[in-house]
């Protein structure tokens, strides 16, 4: 099978019939669907039962996050490549895992970050390669729009479940780094994604800051942890000031603190100082730079 499109799912019943719907249209390839119910309480199972019998239901009474289950699906999943929507996102086309898969036939290939567009903000799309020929590197992805190479996700591990919410594709993108892997732009029809209203911006403004302290932790080199650290703190509570959300990201920098300094909570096994300086390169990009604050990443072209 060449690829499996999970669709990880918690209370958005309408938004994701939508996605099922774009997911079982796509084209040109051996694919399956996959869907994961994580302890939704609106009848999400019965409906993918009953509207979608050809898609694979996973379905949970208790729910553990995305992360959790998307870790899950990557498992239970038959493609070589996973396809990673959100639940309130959508195929523009019918091509765009045909149109995606071709990426991956350069070796170090480890994710194809697919094109999207944010619907209800703007036009512009993200993740888009300036053309299709030669290879842009990212500095990282978005979860709603992106494919896997299956073998080398579950060899490092998959994310991380502890982060919980926020923060596992950048987290990921530099282990993966580590192991010889990069995030590649892809060129392709987009992803539209609806961003649901349903959205607890609290508990993302709190794992949003938890886990910048968990990523410098955990994946940071000396003699760069300590500025990594501190800038990424003061960058998230700027953040905070200007979205005035100040308080939950302040809570999500003490918890994060607490965990690694105080509790010994998670393991510090950072990359090589190589591997971090490569991070960096592309976060900070040559060639085609793009929207690094809406939620996509400079490039480099080889």
């Amino acid at each position: 099978m060449d690829a499996t499109i999970v669709i990880s799912t918690k209370d958005r019943e309408e938004d994701l019939a939508r996605a099922v719907v774009s997911a079982l249209a796509q084209k040109g390839a051996d694919i399956e669907v996959l869907v994961v119910d994580d302890g939704s309480s609106d009848g999400t199972s019965k409906m993918v039962r009953a509207r979608f019998p050809q898609s694979l239901l996973i379905t949970h009474a208790e729910s553990a996050g995305y992360i959790v289950r998307r870790n899950e699906a990557a498992k239970a999943a038959r493609g070589k490549i996973v396809v990673s929507i959100d639940d309130d996102a959508e195929f523009s086309t019918q091509f765009v895992v045909q149109q995606i898969l071709p990426f991956f036939e350069n070796a170090a290939v480890g994710v194809v970050a697919i094109p999207y567009r944010d619907v209800n903000r703007s036009q512009t799309v993200f993740q888009q390669a300036p053309e299709p020929h030669g290879v842009y590197w990212a500095a990282s992805y978005v979860g709603t729009a992106h494919a896997l190479r299956r073998d080398v996700f579950l060899g490092l591990g998959g994310y991380r479940s502890h982060l919980v919410h926020q923060g596992e594709e950048k987290d990921y993108t530099i282990r993966m780094l580590e192991a010889g892997y990069g995030v590649r732009l892809g060129y392709s029809n987009e992803i539209l994604h609806y961003e649901s209203p349903r959205r607890d911006w609290s508990r993302m403004d709190y794992y949003g800051r938890r886990n910048d302290v968990l990523f410098a932790w955990q994946n940071v080199p000396s003699p760069y942890f300590l500025p990594h650290l501190c800038g990424s703190i003061a960058k998230g509570l700027w953040c905070g000031v200007k979205v005035r959300r100040v308080g939950a990201m302040l809570r999500g920098v003490r918890d994060g603190l607490t965990e690694c300094f105080l509790a010994g909570e998670h393991e510090r096994r950072s990359v090589s100082r190589e591997t971090y300086r490569d991070y960096r390169r592309r976060i900070h990009g040559i060639g085609s730079p793009l929207n690094v604050a809406s939620g996509s990443a400079p490039t480099e072209r080889t």
